[in-house]
């Protein structure tokens, strides 16, 4: 993100539009969190429903169809970042089941005109996640 929080790239044309972005760095190395898996669920009265499943790319954005809106309704979301899983292919020594073998995050659409930016910040041990702009 710029100083005046403004995302570079990628990050700053998809906060311009409707969507959900999610952007996840892996704090312990410095670098996008290449290949973890991500998902997010729509959470309604009648259960949990997959709205996006994806992967982490280069850039650390989710490339996903969600990302410009589709599929987004008001409501409550969940995310599921594979935390454990992708320090394990990394070789890191987190266990099984790791401490944080899913990093979850409730939040609530209120307007589907909107952009929820989801920047995350990822070790083994925790994690950071705030909406950005």
């Amino acid at each position: 993100m710029g100083a005046g929080g403004e995302g570079f790239g990628r990050e700053a044309q998809l906060t311009r539009m409707p969507g959900i972005s999610i952007h996840v760095v892996d704090v312990t190395r410095g670098v996008p969190a290449r290949g973890m898996r991500v998902e997010i669920h729509r959470i309604d009265d009648a259960g949990r429903h997959l709205v996006a499943r994806g992967e982490v790319g280069a850039d650390g954005v989710v490339a996903h169809p969600v990302t410009t809106g589709a599929g987004i309704v008001p409501g409550r979301y969940d995310i599921e970042l594979a935390a454990g899983a992708f320090y394990r292919a990394l070789d890191v020594d987190v266990g099984a089941p790791a401490f944080l073998e899913i990093a979850a995050f409730r939040f609530t659409v209120v307007d589907t005109t909107e952009h929820y930016h989801l920047p995350v910040k990822l070790s083994p041990w925790g994690f950071s996640i705030w909406r950005g702009r």
